[in-house]
C-alpha cells in the first residue's frame, strides 16, 4: 500500500468513526486488565458477559483474591481455559498488590511480569487505558495487516512494527480499534464483505469474484 493510500485509508476510517472505542466493557483500568486477560481465545461478547457479574463481586485486586479460585471461576466458567484465566486473573491480582500497591502498572516491562500477559494484553493496557500510541495485533489485525497490504509479515510482531511505521502519527492512538472492527465486521477470514467495505478502494486484495448475496 502507497504512502497517499495509507493516508487515504485512516482518513476514511477516522471521518466514519472518529472515537473509536474498545468492545470490552469495563470501569477502571483493573476491570479493563482483567476483561483483556480474559478475553483470550474467547468473544468479547462472552466477556462481557461473564465479567459483569465478576466485576459486581470483586472490582479491585485485593476482593478478587478474597474471591478465591472457586469463586472466580464459578463467573467465568462459560468462558473458554477458564482454569487457566483463573489461576493467572489471581497470580497477577497478588503481584498488583505486593509490588504495585494495588494499582495496575504503566510500563511495558511490569505488565507483560504478569502472569498471562503478554504483549498483545499489555499493548491493550497501554493504548486504552494510558493512551499510548501502541499496536495491539490480534488474529483481526493480523489478517487486516497481511491482506490489504498495509502491513504484511508472517508474525504478529512483524505486522506491529510495520504497522508502527506506516500508520500516520495522526492516527495511532485509534488505529488498532478501526483495524480490529474492520476485521470483526467487514474484512473477515472466510467472508471478506469488499463490496460494503468504505476503505476497500485503498485494498490490495478485493477479489472481481466477491460479490454480495442477492435476496
Amino acid at each position: 500500500m502507497k504512502s497517499a493510500d495509507i493516508q487515504g485509508f485512516f482518513a476514511t476510517l477516522a471521518r466514519a468513526n472518529p472515537q473509536p472505542q474498545t468492545e470490552l466493557e469495563f470501569a477502571s483500568v483493573f476491570e479493563l486488565l482483567t476483561a483483556v486477560l480474559l478475553s483470550a481465545q474467547a468473544t468479547d461478547v462472552s466477556v462481557n458477559k461473564a465479567t459483569k457479574g465478576l466485576f459486581l463481586a470483586a472490582n479491585t485486586p485485593q476482593k478478587m483474591l478474597a474471591l478465591g479460585v472457586d469463586g472466580v471461576e464459578r463467573h467465568i466458567k462459560t468462558i473458554g481455559l477458564y482454569h487457566a484465566k483463573a489461576r493467572h486473573l489471581l497470580q497477577t491480582c497478588q503481584m498488583l498488590v505486593d509490588l504495585h500497591g494495588g494499582q495496575v502498572p504503566r510500563t511495558r516491562e511490569a505488565l507483560e511480569a504478569l502472569p498471562g500477559v503478554g504483549r498483545k494484553t499489555a499493548n491493550v493496557v497501554l493504548n486504552v487505558a494510558f493512551g499510548e500510541p501502541t499496536m495491539a495485533v490480534d488474529t483481526h489485525i493480523f489478517r487486516v495487516g497481511n491482506r490489504t497490504g498495509l502491513a504484511t509479515g508472517k508474525t504478529p510482531l512483524a505486522v506491529e512494527m510495520k504497522l508502527l511505521k506506516h500508520t500516520p502519527p495522526d492516527y495511532l492512538t485509534h488505529a488498532h480499534h478501526w483495524l480490529i472492527l474492520l476485521g470483526r465486521y467487514i474484512c473477515q477470514a472466510r467472508k471478506p464483505q469488499c463490496w460494503a467495505c468504505a476503505v476497500s478502494s485503498y485494498c490490495g486484495f478485493t477479489p472481481k469474484s466477491i460479490r454480495p448475496k442477492t435476496p
